[in-house]
């Protein structure tokens, strides 16, 4: 792969190029990108969806806050902005043409994966990664299975296997009225976006960390694939669903989220009381060591100011790491044999797997993250079933005047019948995926006439 083609400005619909010596440096293209995203309205839905612990929690007055997909998403994405910036400094020296011949900055870098990791999670459905559980659950043993039979194999496995990753490319570049590709973001930034460069199947064909999941639905493989050969991306395989090796930026935004899930997670952990603080500066003391002034972290009274003390200087240091395990293996990544995470070659490898053990043990495991997916299931499955049978009764012209209501409340470009079974199933999937967690339940409420 060669980085003047990974860096493209390009957006969908371009007639003409964009050259980066062309633009204007008080708005680049890929700041233009960054905007898009956060004022979308996907991305403001974030801010009432769980990352972990549900909303609200009350475990005192100063205990009280947990992290959103929002908040959660910012802080990735600020992250990202580091780590594209020091591995964009080293890379023009190694590259100096695309400074001198380009124009590219140190900065771009920096921005392209602030904007991906910005996006990462903008996919995702309610009720955290088992909202994900849920909607493959319906259509693999729940009512949904009856439509299998509409379905190509690999359609139904978009949906049995249903990846919020492939959801957030289907928003960010999803055409409707008055508004072809989406929101129209530079190639350069949807590359770094997508994680899994592949199709549902075949379902993890190898151990690459890249065939882990998948990246793109059966709506968006044509869309996704003249994105690829535009990138330049090193196809992997070929045929009807040729897979990719990926944009090497999405190792930074990758490497971004495993950061901050890693150490904020388990800040939260145990700003609610669900790990002792002894365990902070235990868990942590190998990743601060270098960095630490001890005296100033026992002068600090309150916990959660220890905590963010700590947290900062972890962060950091993975920062850091993560650069330099990205260097020494950019050819590698550039020539698709570099075969995992960023973080799996740390030499803080060992630690960072503790926290996340102590996390899933303290946190993921609690008491009240299992009744929020518990709960979520439920509602997502009864919204599902609802929706799903009113379009494609509408499809059949069998709509009820039930059915009627239901159609009345999805947004116009999930109305139009004339679309595939796949199209409009899949379109009722990516609906209750946008909502955020208090519309699903909500939502449910009123289906279950408990509004009344």
């Amino acid at each position: 792969m060669e980085w003047h083609k990974l860096l493209s400005l390009k957006r969908f619909g371009d007639t003409q190029e964009r050259p980066r010596k062309a633009q204007d440096e008080t708005r680049l293209g890929f700041e233009v990108d960054y905007d898009r995203i956060i004022f979308s309205s996907e991305f403001r839905s974030l801010q009432d969806k769980t990352q972990v612990m549900p909303l609200p929690i009350h475990i005192g007055s100063d205990r009280n806050f947990v992290h959103t997909r929002l908040t959660h998403s910012l802080e990735v994405s600020v992250v990202g902005r580091s780590l594209g910036r020091k591995v964009g400094i080293e890379l023009l020296k190694k590259y100096p043409e695309l400074s001198t011949d380009l124009g590219y900055r140190f900065n771009d870098f920096g921005t392209i994966t602030a904007a991906a990791a910005l996006a990462h999670d903008i996919g995702n459905p309610p009720f955290g990664h088992s909202g994900e559980k849920a909607i493959g659950n319906f259509f693999a043993s729940g009512l949904g299975k009856q439509y299998k039979k509409f379905l190509t194999d690999s359609e139904y496995q978009d949906l049995v296997d249903f990846e919020g990753n492939a959801n957030g490319l289907r928003l960010l570049t999803a055409s409707r009225k008055g508004i072809p590709g989406g929101l129209r973001l530079s190639y350069a930034t949807l590359g770094a976006f997508v994680k899994y460069p592949k199709a549902s199947l075949p379902k993890k064909p190898t151990k690459h960390i890249s065939d882990k999941k998948y990246g793109y639905f059966q709506s968006e493989k044509d869309f996704f694939d003249a994105l690829a050969n535009d990138l330049g991306l090193l196809k992997k395989t070929a045929g009807d669903n040729p897979s990719y090796h990926r944009h090497p930026l999405v190792y930074l935004v990758e490497a971004a989220d495993d950061i901050c899930y890693t150490i904020i997670d388990f800040e939260d952990g145990i700003n609610l009381g669900l790990i002792p603080e002894d365990y902070a500066l235990e868990y942590m003391i190998k990743l601060v060591k270098d960095s630490i002034n001890t005296n100033k972290y026992h002068e600090m009274e309150s916990v959660s100011d220890r905590l963010s003390y700590l947290r900062a200087l972890a962060i950091n240091t993975l920062i850091n790491e993560a650069a330099r395990v990205f260097m020494e293996n950019e050819t590698a990544i550039l020539n698709g044999i570099f075969d995992c995470a960023l973080l799996d070659k740390s030499t803080y490898k060992a630690q960072i797997e503790d926290i996340i053990n102590l996390c899933v043990n303290k946190i993921y495991q609690s008491k009240e993250v299992v009744e929020k997916e518990l709960a979520g299931y439920k509602i997502i499955e009864n919204i599902l079933e609802h929706y799903c049978e009113a379009v494609l009764n509408a499809k059949g012209n069998q709509a009820g005047s039930y059915d009627r209501l239901l159609l009345g409340t999805l947004p116009d470009h999930l109305k139009d019948v004339d679309k595939s079974v796949y199209e409009l199933l899949l379109g009722v999937c990516s609906f209750v995926a946008g909502l955020s967690d208090s519309a699903a339940v909500k939502l449910n409420n009123t289906l279950t006439g408990k509004h009344l």
